[in-house]
This record gives structure tokens, C-alpha cells and sequence, in this order.
């Protein structure tokens, strides 16, 4: 991008609309990483971000899987947690007191093993007035069908999504898996189904061995990979699909500082969440959201909207 002075010295405004949802600034946590807020809210001013968005809820208390189900990685970290929460109603009555307390809207993550579950909770959901939006996690398994993932079939995404778009009326933005073959195909698809907008990318399946034992680090031999390490191809998808929908894109994975949520934003997200880079910063919201605005008035662009989607691309690109 060309640089240029602001002599005005004008207050770039980084206010975004995702789905109806009006956010201060385009800064978020990525769900599973920031808790349900008030383990960060003694170390950083929560009003300051864009949006809340808690772990995943599910429609009743999951312990996870067990230990150990963290391992760093060259550039990253490997997780397996296995979506530990206290359950829907447990959010509503111990949780959300607390983000009551919040300007900031708080958009809840969920998920379920079955159709059904996923329509109970967005419908318990959807009945608190303190949520602003929902986020679906589509990358969990159906009991029901073999444990196949939800979200990597383009007919399985679509059927889940209209099942829970008739339960709620919040907007609904859908959570994409990056382990499938065309990202593209899901994404029009969960649009399609009356998704209000699209989270991406989940994290990507890997795995990590101890050499000495010849035994996997995690419990569960496979976890998600996030970190730095994805930035490239979590780019790369949101590039993508910012080509072929008309909703918002939320764009997440390896964040780490304003310049790499810039580029999500000129590879056409509308807004980011940061997730890994929270566990060795825990101030890095903030300091993301800075500079962004500090980037914006040094380079003269008065609103962070004229960012979204400016990636400039050959007229034949090749691989």
C-alpha cells in the first residue's frame, strides 16, 4: 500500500459492522482463548475491544479430554482441550453476570454432537438479551453419522446451518474447518443456509511425538495447530472465500500484531480475532487495536472499511 502523510492528523475511525453487529474496532479473541472473560478482565479494559467472544458452550458441561492436551510447536502450539465448558445453562446463570458489566458486544460460541443439540442451545441462547451474535462451531463430529464433522461436507454444513438459522434470530456466523478440500464449497454453502457471516480458519489437525518414548505428546494424539505458523494458509482462505460470498468474514489465525491484522483485512475480513499470540501477550489486544490506528494515520487512510478486500492481484494469477 502506498504511503502517504495525514496532515489533518484526523482520527482514523476503525469502526466495523459485522452482520448487524456494530463493533468500536474490528479486534477480537478468538473463542477458546479468552476463557468467558473475567480471567483477562483484571489485566486488559474489555470495553476497549470490538467484541467478547467466550469458549465454546455446549448444550451441557464437557470436561474435555485429559491431559496432556497442550504442545508447543516451531511457530505455534498444538492443542486438544476437547471443548471443555460448564454447559449452557451454567453460562447463563454464573457467566454471564459478569459480561453484563460490558458496552462491548459478546458473541457466544457453541456447538453440540447432534442437530438437535445444536438447536437447543442457540435457541437458550438466544432468549438472553446480553448476546449480541452467535458463532457455530461446525467442526465438531455427528454422533449421529459416524462422528463425520459437520463442517467439512458442503450438504451436511448446509443442513446443520438452516436447522439452527430457524431457531434464532441473533446473527449467526458460522466457524469453517480449513481440514477440507475446497473451503470455498463450505463457505457458499453455510452463506446459502442464512449464515450472517463466516469465521476462519478453526485450527488444523496435527500431531506431535516424543522421540525418547515414541509416544504422542498429546493424550489424544492429534490436536488443532495454531500460532503463527498458520498465518499463511489462514490468509490464503480468507482470501478465497472473501472471493466467492457476500457476508462478512472474520478472519483468524496467527495473528500476533496490527500488521498481520491489516492483511486479513486487505485479503477481505471485515474484522479478526486473536487467539495464540494471548498466551505469551496477554495485552496484545490492545496493542493490536493501537496499531492498527496508528498504521491507518500514518498512511492516510481515514476508515479501516477502505482496507476490506483492497488486495491487489495479478489479472491471471498463477500457483
Amino acid at each position: 500500500m502506498k504511503k502517504h502523510s495525514n496532515p489533518t492528523k484526523e482520527r482514523a475511525n476503525l469502526s466495523v459492522d459485522i452482520a448487524g453487529i456494530k463493533l468500536k474496532n474490528p479486534v477480537m479473541p478468538a473463542s477458546g482463548t479468552f476463557g468467558y472473560g473475567e480471567e483477562f478482565g483484571e489485566y486488559i479494559d474489555i470495553n476497549k475491544l470490538g467484541a467478547i467472544v467466550v469458549k465454546g458452550i455446549s448444550l451441557n458441561p464437557h470436561s474435555g479430554n485429559p491431559p496432556p492436551r497442550i504442545v508447543e510447536t516451531a511457530g505455534g502450539m498444538l492443542n486438544a482441550i476437547g471443548l471443555e465448558n460448564v454447559g449452557t445453562e451454567a453460562f447463563i446463570k454464573k457467566k454471564l453476570p459478569f459480561l453484563r458489566k460490558f458496552s462491548t458486544p459478546l458473541i457466544v460460541n457453541f456447538f453440540g454432537k447432534t442437530p438437535r443439540e445444536y438447536k437447543e442451545v442457540a435457541k437458550k441462547l438466544s432468549e438472553q438479551e446480553e448476546i449480541a451474535g452467535l458463532e457455530m462451531n461446525i467442526s465438531c463430529p455427528n454422533v449421529k453419522e459416524g462422528g463425520i464433522a459437520f463442517g467439512i461436507d458442503p450438504k451436511r454444513t448446509y443442513k446443520l446451518v438452516s436447522q439452527v438459522r430457524q431457531v434464532t434470530t441473533l446473527p449467526l456466523l458460522v466457524k469453517l474447518s480449513p481440514n477440507v478440500t475446497d473451503i470455498k464449497a463450505i463457505a457458499l454453502s453455510a452463506e446459502e443456509a442464512g449464515a450472517d457471516g463466516l469465521s476462519l480458519i478453526n485450527t488444523i489437525t496435527g500431531m506431535a511425538i516424543d522421540l525418547d518414548t515414541g509416544k504422542p505428546k498429546l493424550h489424544n494424539i492429534t490436536g488443532g495447530l495454531s500460532g503463527p505458523a498458520i498465518k499463511p494458509v489462514a490468509l490464503r482462505m480468507v482470501w478465497e472465500v472473501s472471493r466467492v460470498v457476500k457476508v462478512p468474514l472474520i478472519g483468524i489465525g496467527g495473528i500476533s500484531t496490527a500488521r498481520d491484522a491489516l492483511e486479513f483485512m486487505v485479503a477481505g475480513a471485515s474484522a479478526i480475532q486473536v487467539g495464540t499470540a494471548g498466551f505469551t501477550n496477554i495485552t496484545i489486544m490492545p496493542e493490536i487495536i493501537e496499531g492498527m490506528k496508528d498504521y491507518l494515520e500514518v498512511n492516510g487512510i481515514i476508515d479501516i472499511k477502505r482496507l476490506v478486500g483492497s488486495l491487489k492481484v495479478p489479472d491471471n494469477p498463477k500457483n
